[in-house]
């Protein structure tokens, strides 16, 4: 299959959270092979500098940076420092996650403020952060990542999707606040995408996979590289006058 390219991609920076594995990982190499300039954080030490040397051939060899996000003064540091070494940030991917499952019964206020100091914290301060680098270069585009798991209320991640029922919220108030500046602020619902840690921890086996798939309208694996291309879409200057939107990218599962 033939895909699109976007040349208003080729030499912007793109600031990429939680890029090390899964979706973020491919979502760091499509910024990559259109010539952005990408960034990534995580706090994957290895995997993430492994992504960076497979990466190494871009046009511009992406930059990654360990950065835990629950610290929200070392990650806006870091957004600061990727600024001054590669340029005003124009496209920011909130796309870090923990969907950590645990029982109703069992979740502690503190389980409770981790799992938002993951899922739902770091998306506003990372937006607050390079809202500036943004107005310099006098547009900008930010994708918050949310989640089909709220809309069916799956029941052994409350936490969880409380706050990706809630990145929904503050992508509709961002995209009004930062509207003037030319800045938009869309989001994006993955469905059930299967990742090497989706494999490891929650379909082991085939069955379990293909039980997920017959749900969905089309029955095929959805892969990472699904929702990269949405996110080249939202980042690109083809979807200018598209803000204040949610896209569910799910198969038809939800």
């Amino acid at each position: 299959m033939n895909f699109a390219q976007y040349p208003s991609l080729s030499g912007r920076v793109v600031f990429v959270t939680g890029g090390a594995s899964g979706i973020g990982a491919d979502i760091v190499r499509a910024f990559a092979a259109t010539g952005s300039k990408v960034a990534f954080v995580d706090i994957q030490d290895e995997v993430g500098q492994a992504l960076a040397d497979e990466l190494a051939g871009s046009a511009h060899r992406p930059i990654f940076r360990r950065c835990d996000l629950t610290d929200t003064e070392a990650t806006q540091a870091v957004i600061a420092e990727i600024g001054r070494e590669l340029g005003p940030i124009g496209v920011l991917v909130n796309n870090a996650a923990n969907d950590d499952r645990r029982e109703v019964d069992d979740v502690t206020p503190d389980y409770w403020d981790w799992s938002q100091s993951i899922n739902l914290r770091p998306q506003f301060f990372t937006a607050q952060a390079v809202r500036p680098q943004m107005r310099e270069l006098g547009y900008g585009s930010i994708i918050n990542f949310s989640s089909i798991a709220w809309r069916g209320g799956a029941p052994n991640m409350p936490a969880y999707t409380t706050a990706k029922a809630a990145v929904l919220g503050l992508t509709r108030s961002l995209a009004r606040a930062f509207g003037a500046d030319n800045i938009r602020v869309n989001s994006i619902e993955p469905g059930a995408v299967m990742t090497e840690k989706q494999y490891a921890l929650w379909y082991k086996t085939p069955e379990s996979v293909d039980a997920l798939v017959s749900r969905q309208c089309i029955r095929t694996v959805l892969r990472g590289e699904e929702i990269a291309r949405t996110a080249l879409f939202l980042g690109a200057d083809d979807s200018r006058m598209i803000t204040k939107q949610s896209i569910i990218v799910d198969g038809g599962l939800s």
